[in-house]
């Protein structure tokens, strides 16, 4: 079993729209924008993260906005929901917020005994926020926002899927535990994790396969500390009979990624280098950051992109 695991390191979604994508984030959810750079892999469209104020592992939200793409189709095989965690006697606050600034779909509920108030975002992604007692990590307070009733970061997130078993069986492999079972909801748990720590499984047989595009989650990252703890993962894996691909390089983390049984594209990326790597903590995301090999096409790329507001 797989023990080095320490919980969310990030989530990667799409979205059709920059500029509304940055102002969501960092006004109406008061997320700092702590990396403006490009899809490594495209760099014709963005690649935009969101956390607290140093980008610490499992607090930050990641877009790829590919301008004007079509909105995926909810479905099974993904991450249906991301989890933000919200300290206790906050969801009053969000209500209001998210209601003035047209949010769609608020519901209020209650799940594995804890308050949460779900929503959808500009592209109709699916999040809730979460009611978390003695969660210790600091929030961004830049967006004016209350630290008492600030995002501290992810407390987890929901897959869909056709059926659970083989998606549990690779979570108990990765070290989570599984906590409890509410109707056709599993809950996992990594122990000792770092706040992003919850996965829950839901099991729907009989929905269609999610197609993925704007307000799809592309891809879900785990947190390893360090390069030697991910290739012992990587090993681990392989050595379970996973394809997994070859370590990349991204700038602020090292990554590799697998495709799971159902369906929904893990990666694991370990907490160093840092966002703080190429630019100092207080001025993190005002500028456009490039991998090495795309800096001689900067004034290329940079006309291409869609200017994004402070």
């Amino acid at each position: 079993m797989i023990k080095d695991i320490k919980g969310l390191h990030h989530i990667t979604s799409m979205a059709s729209d920059a500029r509304q994508n940055n102002t969501f984030f960092t006004d109406t959810l008061g997320l700092r924008r702590v990396k403006k750079t490009v899809n490594f892999d495209d760099p014709n469209v963005y690649h935009l993260y969101y956390g607290d104020e140093a980008g610490t592992p499992g607090t930050v939200m990641t877009y790829f906005p590919f301008p004007n793409v079509m909105r995926g189709r909810p479905g099974v095989g993904e991450v249906s929901e991301t989890q933000f965690a919200v300290p206790k006697g906050s969801l009053s606050f969000w209500q209001d917020r998210l209601t003035t600034r047209g949010a769609s779909n608020l519901q209020a509920d209650r799940t594995f005994g804890a308050d949460r108030l779900r929503f959808n975002g500009p592209d109709g992604e699916g999040f809730a926020l979460i009611e978390t007692a003695d969660d210790a990590r600091s929030a961004w307070n830049g967006a004016g926002i209350a630290d008492s009733v600030a995002i501290r970061g992810f407390s987890g997130a929901k897959f869909r899927l056709h059926d659970k078993a083989a998606t549990a069986e690779l979570l108990g492999f990765m070290g989570y535990e599984r906590a409890e079972t509410e109707g056709d909801v599993t809950r996992f748990i990594i122990p000792g994790g770092n706040g992003a720590d919850t996965i829950d499984l839901e099991a729907l047989p009989q929905t269609p396969f999610a197609r993925q595009a704007a307000g799809s989650v592309h891809h879900i990252a785990f947190a390893v500390e360090n390069r030697e703890k991910q290739l012992e993962v990587r090993k681990a894996l392989m050595d379970t009979g996973y394809q997994v691909t070859p370590v990349i390089d991204r700038d602020y983390f090292w990554a590799i990624y697998f495709r799971t049984p159902g369906g929904v594209l893990f990666e694991i990326a370990t907490n160093e280098p840092g966002f703080s790597r190429d630019e100092d903590t207080a001025h993190l995301g005002e500028v456009l950051k490039l991998p090495a090999r795309y800096e001689p096409y900067r004034d290329q790329i940079e006309a291409g992109l869609t200017p994004l507001a402070a």
